[in-house]
């Protein structure tokens, strides 16, 4: 972990694994050892019913934070619930998938009990953390028989990459990169569900920074 990064105290209270680094609430424990690709039985619908933190488990207050891939600027749904603000900044700082973007979500040897998000999940790294600052959310149906969050109106938006504040030209670049597959996928729905998509994503352009 960069020791640059400031730590929220509610982070501090979390355990740690074996090499000193704070375990997430959300993280499930495998063997009396935190498996930081897999959510805890339970977490998520725990988060939502009680307004608890993603990162920490503590109580939320009233601006709640979600970290996301810069394409869900477009579709305002995110799988995992919202926290704290300065937990939110920590995570896009220092987790190792959020802040390396040249790192992929290793998916071999998981528990077969691990609970997959809702959703498609994608392997992608888009190089690019979105945090999504509002004061509501609320659960939606997937096509698959789960259940994702939709996003309320953005309060403010803060764009990271490598653990810093991104540029509008690396934004710009990792949105692009992931429009070419949501682009395919509307083209195939018809023109009413292009039509959709390009209105989303000049939405999300003014969300960009300067």
């Amino acid at each position: 972990m960069n020791q640059t990064i400031e730590i929220p105290s509610r982070i501090k209270s979390l355990p740690l694994d074996s090499a000193g680094r704070p375990v997430p609430w959300f993280v499930a424990w495998v063997d009396g050892k935190p498996e930081f690709r897999v959510i805890g039985p339970g977490k998520r619908e725990e988060a939502y019913h009680k307004r608890k933190c993603w990162v920490c488990g503590q109580q939320l207050g009233r601006y709640l934070v979600f970290v996301i891939g810069p394409m869900c600027a477009l579709n305002r749904i995110s799988s995992e619930p919202p926290s704290h603000k300065d937990c939110a900044i920590f995570a896009a700082q220092a987790c190792p998938f959020l802040a390396t973007p040249r790192m992929h979500r290793r998916t071999r040897d998981l528990p077969e009990e691990a609970e997959k998000a809702d959703g498609i999940p994608s392997d992608r790294n888009p190089g690019v953390t979105l945090l999504w600052v509002t004061k509501s959310y609320w659960p939606v149906t997937d096509n698959m028989g789960g259940y994702l969050f939709r996003l309320g109106p953005p309060e403010q938006t803060l764009w990271f990459r490598e653990g810093r504040p991104a540029t509008r030209a690396e934004i710009r670049e990792s949105i692009d990169a992931g429009l070419v597959e949501v682009r395919k996928i509307a083209l195939e729905e018809g023109p009413v569900a292009l039509r959709a998509m390009e209105k989303s994503y000049r939405e999300a352009l003014t969300l960009l920074p300067l």
